[in-house]
């Protein structure tokens, strides 16, 4: 696919943007930016970091925000777009997969630590909203991932096996997986996979469910509008990861640290604070006055930059 940009934040004057390929391997192209601080040095060996967009965003959104400001700060920055969306490649179009969606976080690590000007014994990752799952679930098994960082972090498949805040029952569950049993058939017959119902609201009011807002104040409207960022996937997509959990190995990723950034009125705490208690020492949860969840998504007045430059400073030595 051709990109055509559509960022929704203006470059810094001190960050250079190159826009690159690589393969995952599944032989999916992943289309990504590469920022680098202007004053970069090739000849010297630099700490690098991956930045994974939220379950239905794109790199020109939230993403690119973080690695504008953190290549300004000196670090080397891949964003990139998950297989199977935005200008990344794979047919059909908004599949999502967790293991996918892992793999394209290591594929990434392999771009990275093939570069002249990377120290490959330096690489993080951060994850937003439901990347935040994905990067940790990376680190489980990849350990180039040196330090993790998690910001309104989504444990997607929690959420889409168990409900928001574990409210389905093992008859809703059991209600659900034969609804995508029978929508298998039908995308079986028509050659083409339904979609999920949209997770922005469009044209909401005071009436409408508070968190369809809250994504719906972003995703559609020209604050963090995208046009390959539809917050739709494939209906059957969530049969994989209702039955695959991401977080089983949390623990295993100590010694290396994990930092998990929460808004205070997130509605998504649980997740952080749950995957902070389950995992291993050395591990921070750095709550954020007066943020709600997608108010870590763009807004550079809240979103703690200092605190991240110091924890992948600190830790990728």
């Amino acid at each position: 696919m051709t990109q055509t940009g559509n960022y929704i934040f203006e470059l810094s004057d001190k960050v250079t943007r190159k826009l690159i390929s690589f393969n995952n391997r599944f032989g999916i192209k992943i289309a990504a930016d590469l920022y680098l601080p202007k004053d970069f040095d090739e000849s010297n060996k630099h700490a690098a970091l991956i930045i994974g967009a939220p379950y239905g965003g794109v790199k020109e959104q939230g993403p690119g925000i973080y690695a504008n400001n953190l290549a300004e700060r000196g670090f080397v920055v891949l964003t990139f777009d998950p297989s199977y969306n935005g200008y990344s490649s794979g047919e059909p179009r908004h599949l999502a997969s967790p293991e996918l969606f892992v793999e394209d976080f290591s594929a990434g690590i392999d771009y990275l630590g093939t570069r002249p000007f990377v120290d490959r014994k330096r690489i993080g990752a951060i994850g937003i909203c439901g990347s935040g799952g994905f990067a940790i679930s990376a680190a489980q098994v990849d350990r180039r991932i040196k330090a993790v960082a998690t910001v309104s972090m989504y444990d997607i498949s929690r959420m889409q096996a168990n409900g928001f805040q574990d409210s389905m029952t093992e008859e809703d569950r059991n209600n659900m997986l034969d609804a995508l049993a029978e929508q298998r058939y039908v995308d079986f017959e028509v050659n083409q996979p339904a979609l999920s119902p949209r997770g922005a609201a469009i044209g909401f009011d005071e009436t409408t469910d508070p968190i369809g807002r809250e994504f719906g104040e972003f995703y559609s409207t020209p604050r963090g509008y995208h046009p390959n960022s539809i917050t739709q996937f494939t209906i059957t997509s969530s049969m994989a990861f209702m039955n695959f959990p991401l977080l089983t190995h949390i623990k295993s990723i100590s010694p290396r640290p994990i930092l998990f950034i929460m808004g205070e009125k997130a509605h998504s705490c649980y997740f952080s604070e749950d995957a902070y208690k389950l995992a291993a020492e050395p591990k921070e949860l750095y709550t954020v006055p007066n943020a709600n969840h997608v108010d870590l998504y763009d807004k550079t007045d809240l979103i703690p930059f200092d605190k991240l430059e110091t924890f992948f400073t600190e830790n990728l030595k």
